[in-house]
């Protein structure tokens, strides 16, 4: 595996003479099946050999004591460079921790600190509650994490060390603090909701005396006091023409938007999508486990499968994963929710859009509302689109917003006669 990236015998025998030889090379591989550039194991390789002489040289004998050198390390190389930047110390740090994870078992590396899970000592089941019983996706419940640690943490900061400790003033002052910290109307009542499920649970295990859920009030949130976040059929037009095709990332990118219009997707149903949901004999399309807890099959569109089929020849990566979309960077994997909304987002700024937090969600409200100005029934746009209830298509059909557009432009003389 050394020989395809170094040309000179030498080189290839000092790395292997090397006592961690064995695992740079191994480490090697892995580089080259996930997908990284040949410049990159040409920087990695010759710092990881520099890493195994630091450590030796310290008194390390075993791949084990590999980890207690690592920071030793990064501040040797910053010494001798004289480069303090958080750029350089990533550039030195990550391909070290990356060989380490990948070689020596057990070993995590610090990674980004995750935040313990709140009030595990008191309420242990309480997350598996809402997994087992309540029946949340696990991005509701990171929801629930989060708002519970700032919950958790102003516990700690006004000195309440038990839960039978809480009161109505407690609970209102933190509601009060939590509206205070710039948070919007429905985020606030989101934290009251979980606020209250967390109550709830915590009298059925005994763990307050009684039951505080209905103290904690929540602001109004009316659910038709917006307009949802939609783009014109033109603009969408302009949003498609900003995308290279003539690149991997701009076929992948290009199939990601045409599913969100044409089907009106979520950015998760997108990123989870795999070969297996295609069938190109009968020209459906499946999208699975959707949050209303079904799975909806639609007529494979022409110009969708045209995009999928080009991006499958000529932009998705060698791979045995099924997903249909990946990352264009290495490590190649599939890609997630949050990048499929970052893509999405990236164009419509590129196209000159401006809407409030453009992402995928604008392209899904373009195709909700569409359906909406061809007099599709709301339950018939419900369905096509997954929403759980009737309710949240019920927004869609309170204005007609091309007919409002007209009106707007116009000197409004039709109207009044």
């Amino acid at each position: 595996m050394l020989e395809s990236y170094f040309v000179r015998p030498q080189t290839v025998d000092r790395i292997r003479a090397s006592w961690i030889g064995p695992e740079i090379e191994r480490y090697v591989g892995w580089l080259t099946e996930s997908g990284y550039t040949a410049r990159t194991v040409l920087h990695r390789v010759p710092l990881l050999v520099c890493f195994g002489e630091f450590a030796c040289a310290r008194g390390a004998g075993e791949l084990g004591e590999l980890a207690a050198h690592v920071d030793a390390f990064v501040l040797e190389r910053q010494r001798r460079t004289r480069r303090r930047d958080a750029r350089f110390v990533k550039d030195v740090r990550g391909p070290v921790e990356q060989m380490l994870r990948l070689v020596v078992p057990g070993y995590v590396g610090p990674g980004r600190r995750r935040r313990p899970v709140p009030f595990a000592d008191v309420l242990s089941g309480f997350f598996g509650y809402l997994a087992s019983e309540r029946g949340l996706r696990p991005a509701s419940i990171g929801k629930y994490r989060h708002h519970l640690s700032r919950f958790e943490a102003y516990l700690e900061q006004i000195g309440v060390v038990r839960l039978s400790e809480l009161s109505p003033p407690v609970l209102s002052a933190f509601m009060a603090e939590r509206s205070g910290a710039g948070l919007s109307k429905t985020s606030v009542r989101d934290c009251c909701g979980v606020l209250r499920v967390l109550l709830r649970y915590a009298h059925r295990e005994g763990a307050v005396g009684s039951d505080l859920s209905a103290t904690v009030e929540w602001p109004q949130a009316y659910r038709l006091s917006s307009i949802p976040r939609s783009i014109t059929w033109e603009e969408v037009g302009r949003v498609l023409t900003c995308v290279d095709r003539r690149t991997p990332v701009g076929r992948r990118d290009y199939a990601i938007l045409l599913l969100l219009v044409i089907y009106g997707l979520r950015g998760r149903e997108v990123a989870t999508l795999t070969l297996d949901h295609i069938d190109w004999r009968s020209e459906r399309l499946r999208v699975p486990e959707r949050k209303a807890g079904h799975s909806t099959a639609f007529p494979l569109s022409r110009s969708v499968g045209e995009a999928i089929i080009d991006y499958l020849r000529h932009g998705r990566p060698e791979t045995s994963d099924r997903h249909v979309f990946f990352r264009a960077v290495a490590p190649i994997e599939p890609i997630g929710a949050a990048a499929v909304s970052s893509r999405a987002g990236h164009y419509l700024l590129k196209a000159g859009i401006r809407v409030p937090r453009p992402g995928s969600h604008t392209l899904r409200h373009t195709c909700v509302q569409r359906l909406v100005d061809a007099d599709f029934t709301l339950k018939t746009i419900g369905d096509f689109v997954g929403h759980r209830s009737a309710q949240a298509t019920q927004i869609y059909g309170k204005v007609a917003v091309e007919p409002l557009r007209e009106v707007a432009l116009g000197d409004g003389e039709e109207v009044l006669g």
